[in-house]
């Protein structure tokens, strides 16, 4: 072993070393699947060789638009080609991806461009009087806007703002990537909804994705040119890294604006779909679907689920109609999925109530996390692993964000003590995999997006009828959760649930907005400190 003291002209070079980067996937795709279908979106139907050359058309264009190495580009748009498309050229001009959800308010999206330093943003015609107002309303220079139309869905272009095709059709269909330097470069920006002020943003490496989209294709088990279809929203953790997944499988990805069992069931029947991603309330739409909505196929889909626990009646109640389901869990600050349901084979004996039940569990850590587990968080020692024992769901590894956009605080105490904290709490069963049990910070999660609580108790205290409230989760069949209020009035004033409801949906995204308003005392502590477990019990009996 003494050799290896002395590593002199064993150094790092242009031949044996290059920064990891999701980018390699689409320039080895270029050459190894160039006739094979990558992207498509009813008429739009491209090849990796056109693939590839309209991302570098669209890196050449935002270079002509003055975006440089390290400037953001943000979109507001659907699960749409240019979105799948802006995953690979933004990064291809140097400049930094900011996928921003379609479904937040004016506030927010404003918040974000300014807060990211927006120097372009990329609009479906569709959301352009959102992001109009979101402008209006920010601090600091304004983006530019490139209009992203989608006649196919009826939104024709409006001629108000540069077009996206137009802008590739002028565009330089050469362009010299510009590649990562350095694998901790950042490639993306992802804004993520916490229990108080405003969304903090989530800033990914090259390093991070690249292993994720190696990760996951042995965590799903995908051999070549899966068929993919968007279901995951591109901006919910940039898609769970699967659109830069792709390219590495010459895989073909198959757009969804609108996300239906029906649209769902055409395209697994219509394009062969082997695989997609989605809420549990995407699964339950499949198991409620109407009989005019269904298409047979023959063959067996995988299915990644997260953004809830998916019921175990759910799980029960699809895998006869041609889906295995695979439950994953992860946060914005993990890429995605970093956790997995791994299912082992002697659980193919039990009986069905508890093998559902075994897949119904959180799971252990994927491919590309160093670590996962559940720790005390006060004492950053193991949890007995007894099924009983609450804690902490820790991560730590590359598949970890770098940070938290110009927060360094917030930063700081995510990663105290050498991991992720998650904020979520669970149990760890003897043979390691976790169970969810709550979430400590108090988040909603409806239909896979997450709410927080203390949102919208900021704007229900703006009532004026309103004294005091607060908002927890209620369980719900078709969006897992969704939010419920309890109230209390001041004296002589009081409102009606109807109005209370309109009073927030004009301040919030509707996913935001409560579904029920209950006016009762709120149970308190000795300090006045809100008891939400007692409302929790309380709003499940409604």
């Amino acid at each position: 072993m003494g050799w290896l003291r002395d590593e002199t002209g064993l150094e790092k070079n242009a031949a044996n070393h290059a920064p990891l980067t999701p980018l390699s996937h689409l320039r080895r795709g270029r050459d190894l699947f160039a006739d094979r279908l990558a992207v498509v979106y009813g008429t739009h139907r491209k090849t990796y060789a056109e693939y590839y050359e309209r991302v570098s058309r669209l890196a050449s264009a935002l270079c002509n638009l003055g975006v440089a190495p390290g400037d953001v580009v943000s979109t507001i748009i659907p699960n749409l080609p240019a979105q799948v498309e802006a995953h690979f050229g933004v990064p291809a001009c140097g400049a930094v991806l900011n996928t921003i959800n379609t479904r937040l308010d004016v506030a927010t999206i404003a918040y974000i461009l300014g807060h990211a330093e927006a120097k372009v943003v990329l609009v479906d015609t569709a959301h352009l009087p959102l992001a109009q107002e979101a402008i209006a309303a920010m601090d600091g220079p304004a983006p530019q806007i490139v209009e992203v139309a989608d006649p196919q869905a009826g939104y024709p272009a409006t001629g108000d703002f540069p077009e996206y095709e137009d802008l590739l059709a002028s565009a330089d269909a050469h362009f010299d990537w510009i590649m990562p330097e350095d694998e901790w470069e950042s490639l993306s920006i992802n804004y993520t909804s916490g229990t108080t002020g405003q969304p903090k943003g989530v800033v990914y490496h090259h390093r991070g994705a690249a292993l994720n989209t190696f990760g996951q294709v042995v965590s799903w088990r995908l051999t070549l040119r899966p068929v993919y279809l968007t279901i995951v929203p591109l901006f919910h953790c940039n898609g769970w890294c699967h659109t830069w997944m792709m390219p590495l499988l010459g895989g073909t990805v198959v757009c969804c604006r609108d996300i239906t069992a029906k649209n769902i069931y055409d395209a697994i029947a219509d394009e062969g779909v082997t695989h997609f991603g989605g809420a549990p309330i995407v699964l339950n739409s499949i198991v409620n679907a109407v009989d005019a909505d269904r298409r047979p196929f023959d063959h067996v889909v995988e299915v990644f689920t997260a953004g809830a626990p998916p019921p175990a009646a759910t799980l029960r109640a699809i895998e006869p109609l041609g889906f295995n389901v695979t439950q994953v869990y992860g946060l914005t600050e993990t890429y995605g999925p970093a956790n997995e349901c791994m299912f082992q084979p002697h659980w193919e004996a039990l009986p069905d109530e508890e093998r559902y039940d075994m897949k119904a569990r959180t799971g252990v850590m994927m491919p590309m996390i160093e670590g996962n587990t559940v720790m005390d968080p006060d004492t950053m020692a193991q949890v007995p692993m007894d099924a009983m024992t609450q804690g902490e769901i820790m991560f730590r590894g590359n598949g970890v964000m770098k940070g938290y956009l110009k927060n360094p605080k917030a930063t700081q105490e995510a990663f105290r003590g050498g991991w992720f904290h998650s904020g979520d709490l669970a149990i760890q069963h003897p043979d390691t995999y976790m169970k969810i049990l709550d979430r400590s910070k108090d988040i909603i999660i409806s239909g896979g997006e997450n709410v927080s609580s203390v949102e919208v108790e900021g704007v229900l205290m703006a009532h004026p009828a309103i004294s005091l409230c607060a908002v927890v989760a209620k369980s719900d069949p078709k969006w897992g959760e969704v939010p419920c209020a309890f109230v209390e009035f001041k004296p002589g004033q009081s409102a009606s649930a109807e109005d209370i409801i309109t009073f927030a949906r004009s301040k919030l995204a509707g996913f935001k907005t409560p579904k029920h308003v209950i006016e009762r005392e709120l149970p308190k502590t000795s300090t006045g400190k809100i008891q939400k477990f007692e409302l929790r019990r309380v709003a499940e009996d409604i």
